[in-house]
């Protein structure tokens, strides 16, 4: 005998001996074969055998002739998964209830008794017919997630990830080498180093490069949401879920996922993401279908992650599992050489959004390569940004870039207690911000709680003051 194919049938009829003889001929073929007399129990054993093929009688009532109760059923069916596929079964051949099944969505039509090589041979159109109807099902909901995803976030990195300092010819290096692999890559650094620029980096010069790349950032997703989100969710799983939702892994895959922030993620919810990266394949909440999943996994943090596993605060078999390699991006103090570069590329880029012809000065451009940059190349964008919007002329006026961060270089000495030559409340909240990030070396998180801030309130003040 043949080995049995992969597929899930339900047989629902009134009559035990239909059954009994479905069962006994379909269970030779198919994996999972279940029966049922009563069509109330449709629903749940969908759920609970991810059921893709459905025989069903159209009368349920002793001598019912009619097929009306066939045709209630199979609405029901189509309205709680569409990519079920139903063969509906009657007694009473007639040719117009066949056209009328069909046109209310059934695949076919058996007439009873059935001569067992006409059933193996609907029920075989019916499983093809079921595959096709969730790939076009999948692709329509790839389709409708990637809108959403790039409707949330911007379709690439908004800025190019430049350097010409040993430091990042090695970093780039590094990446050319690991981006030819399918290896789970760790991006570290400070905040503001481009990590985000790193991973679209990777992606592009990765062979899945025409594929999708799908972010998340970790730490802005809450604890209840956070396996709708990875994994999808089914409508009706919970009370908001008013429809199917396509989840990151699902829309990743081919691609590359690329999941930032990944050290404020929960111990609970770390050993969710590593079940499903061992896995390779996922479960939407709600559902009962393990979807597989190819993704290149691309993970960033700015924290440190073998300190936090430590503390107990990460996963050791999480840490293993991404960061088969990983790549450090040197904070702009490391790497000042790259200053000038990055002035004149943020200087031309912003120049032309805001229409300006602008020039810089070699003071200027000096002034500027002797700053710290503690908020690195993101602060330095938004400096320039900023100064672009209010200098006058044609000069670059870097005032509003150094003017309240020289006051902060005035006083290295000084402390969080001691006295300032200054009260602005913005300044000093700045000097609190700058502290709070070198103290806990980049990690927004962290600086965040020490400084009694939420992470959104974190982030508008580093936006404001173009940390």
């Amino acid at each position: 005998m043949s080995a049995k194919q992969p597929g899930a049938i339900l047989v629902v009829d009134d009559n035990p001996d239909i059954l009994i003889a479905a069962r006994l001929l379909l269970k030779q073929h198919y994996q999972v074969v279940k029966t049922t007399d009563n069509p109330f129990d449709i629903e749940d054993m969908v759920r609970a055998h991810g059921i893709e093929v459905i025989l069903l009688d159209m009368n349920f009532n002793r001598d019912a002739i009619s097929g009306q109760e066939g045709f209630y059923w199979l609405k029901k069916i189509i309205q709680q998964d569409p990519s079920i596929v139903v063969l509906l079964m009657t007694a009473y051949g007639d040719i117009q209830l066949a056209v009328d099944a069909i046109k209310a969505g059934a695949a076919d039509f058996i007439a009873k008794p059935w001569q067992n090589e006409q059933l193996l041979g609907a029920v075989a159109a019916a499983f093809a017919h079921a595959k096709d109807k969730q790939q076009l099902g999948k692709l329509t909901r790839q389709t409708q997630g990637l809108n959403q995803a790039l409707t949330e976030s911007s379709t690439g990195p908004a800025f190019d990830f430049l350097g010409q300092s040993a430091a990042m010819q090695q970093v780039f290096a590094t990446i050319d080498k690991a981006a030819q692999s399918d290896a789970n890559i760790l991006i570290t650094g400070e905040s503001g180093t481009g990590k985000e620029l790193a991973a679209h980096a990777i992606h592009r010069a990765s062979l899945r490069a025409a594929q999708p790349m799908i972010s998340l950032d970790m730490g802005a997703i809450s604890d209840t949401l956070f396996e709708s989100e990875l994994f999808g969710h089914k409508k009706g799983a919970f009370t908001d879920a008013k429809s199917d939702k396509i989840g990151r892994f699902e829309l990743a895959s081919g691609g590359s996922l690329f999941l930032d922030e990944l050290g404020n993620l929960p111990l609970q919810q770390q050993a969710t993401l590593l079940a499903a990266l061992q896995n390779r394949c996922v479960t939407p909440v709600g559902g009962t279908k393990a979807i597989e999943v190819d993704i290149r996994l691309i993970c960033a943090t700015n924290d440190n992650l073998q300190q936090a596993v430590n503390e107990g605060r990460f996963r050791q078999d999480l840490l293993y599992r991404i960061n088969t390699v990983e790549i450090r991006l040197p904070p702009l103090r490391e790497r000042s050489e790259d200053i000038p570069l990055l002035v004149n590329y943020y200087l031309t880029h912003f120049a032309h959004k805001y229409k300006r012809t602008l020039r810089i000065a070699e003071q200027d451009m000096a002034a500027l390569c002797g700053y710290a940059w503690p908020g690195n190349v993101r602060e330095l964008a938004h400096a320039i940004e900023r100064a672009v919007i209010l200098s006058d002329g044609d000069r670059l006026d870097i005032s509003s870039v150094l003017g309240a961060n020289s006051a902060v270089q005035s006083t290295p000495g000084k402390g969080p207690g001691d006295d300032y030559d200054t009260f602005d409340l913005e300044v000093l909240e700045q000097r609190a911000i700058r502290a709070a990030l070198k103290h806990y070396q980049g990690n927004v998180s962290h600086a965040a709680k020490a400084l009694g801030l939420t992470r959104g309130a974190m982030y508008r003040r580093l936006e404001k003051y173009g940390l």
